[in-house]
């Protein structure tokens, strides 16, 4: 059976570095930029974030909670702004909006064509220097889920040096801020720039994250019909294969599965997370769509967070350079992120559990403790061997200072 969809979008991940020294620099170019505006979160209209993370790790994702008062947001505007951006550089996390046109280009008719609208593009920066750039999509004009698995697959990798722009030729996009996929890649490296501290750490430039949602319709999956008979199809979308790709080589150890609902899951592998729904549940096209991509798409951005600041980390215990200054930021982190629940929601404290899992996070934290240990023990022993050094100077200088004193006394006396 040929699944429907009802509703879908997907959000596509790229992560980039800025150096630390530059970090303040960086904001202060965003924000004399007039197409990008800084996310001021408010109780009000972002409730389900707000009620949904713990305080700490509140306040550490959405620090310009603070700012939600009128008097206290109009006296940081009135601020220079190169304070204002002094000043934003202090907070752990902030986030960033692009302001995109909505003219929508006129379609050409081409029946193996996937048209698609870019929804939002937003950028979500961490002092640390570790930032990640969105791109918020939808699939226009079709009902068929291969389209989406079509789509996906092919999207994520459309920053690959390595790829031919005509691969792309049968994929048009719908939004007048961007004329056509090349001009997608002009935008994300003028953002990013040549992201060379990201190639340090290893990271992957050139593939997106994907994390999706769609919700399909009943006729598929409902009290009659087992979510057996689309297996394959979840199976295709967790793992971002495209639609006539064979799941035999798939295997659930790849991946890990939250069930929400009777009628939605969440598949987490290491390339993404991507929800599929049934519309028999009213709730899967009118508030799970909006819980996902808040309370639910920010816990996969720590994640991913934790898993580059490790990384980040792991590189500077190697380099052995200012290793006091690493192992105060491996402390600050093991106590100020790593140790912290980050909600006291059952289901997302286990979607977070099973994210962390997939992408090795606590492997990564060993790995880091690991070198932690061992450069500390390094120091403590070089430390000791210093003081004893010293206290052998100092005894040789007393014992030198004590037979000179005897000799010059002995000669008074004679």
């Amino acid at each position: 059976m040929e699944l429907k969809t009802r509703y879908q979008y997907t959000y596509f991940i790229h992560t980039y570095t800025v150096k630390e020294k530059r970090y303040t620099r960086y904001i202060l170019k965003l924000l004399k930029d007039p197409r990008f505006k800084l996310r001021v979160f408010k109780k009000d209209k972002d409730l389900e974030i707000y009620t949904h993370f713990l305080p700490k790790m509140r306040e550490f994702l959405f620090g310009t909670f603070d700012l939600e008062d009128r008097q206290r947001q109009a006296k940081f505007e009135e601020l220079p702004i190169e304070t204002r951006a002094a000043v934003l550089s202090k907070y752990p996390s902030i986030t960033f909006e692009y302001d995109l046109m909505q003219d929508i280009q006129g379609k050409t008719i081409d029946e193996n064509s996937i048209f698609f609208k870019i929804q939002k593009v937003g950028l979500v920066l961490f002092n640390t220097g570790i930032c990640f750039l969105y791109l918020k999509t939808n699939v226009e004009d079709s009902e068929e889920f291969s389209d989406i698995l079509n789509f996906n697959y092919k999207f994520r990798d459309i920053n690959q040096e390595c790829n031919n722009l005509k691969n792309y030729e049968n994929i048009k996009v719908q939004a007048s801020s961007f004329e056509n996929i090349e001009a997608i890649q002009d935008f994300i490296n003028n953002i990013t720039g040549p992201n060379i501290e990201a190639l340090k750490l290893n990271l992957d430039i050139e593939r997106f994250y994907t994390y999706s949602y769609t919700c399909i319709k009943q006729e598929a999956w409902n009290v009659s019909t087992s979510f057996e008979n689309i297996k394959n199809e979840f199976l295709k979308y967790v793992n971002i294969l495209s639609n006539d790709s064979n799941t035999n080589s798939v295997t659930n150890e790849n991946s890990k599965v939250v069930a929400i609902s009777k009628y939605s899951k969440i598949g987490i592998s290491k390339l993404g997370i991507n929800l599929l729904s049934s519309d028999c549940d009213i709730n899967n096209y009118t508030v799970l769509p909006s819980e996902f991509e808040n309370q639910y798409f920010y816990t996969y951005i720590l994640s991913l967070y934790l898993k580059v600041y490790l990384k980040k980390l792991s590189y500077e215990f190697k380099e052995g350079k200012e290793i006091e200054k690493t192992r105060k930021k491996f402390i600050d982190f093991t106590k100020k992120i790593w140790i912290q629940e980050i909600t006291s929601d059952d289901i997302g404290s286990l979607y977070y559990s099973y994210i962390k899992e997939v992408l090795e996070i606590e492997n990564l934290y060993n790995d880091v403790k690991n070198k932690y240990n061992i450069l500390y023990s390094e120091l403590k022993i070089e430390k000791n061997e210093k003081m004893t050094g010293f206290v052998i100077l100092v005894l040789i200088a007393t014992l030198v200072f004590n037979i000179i004193n005897f000799i010059i006394t002995i000669g008074n006396k004679n």
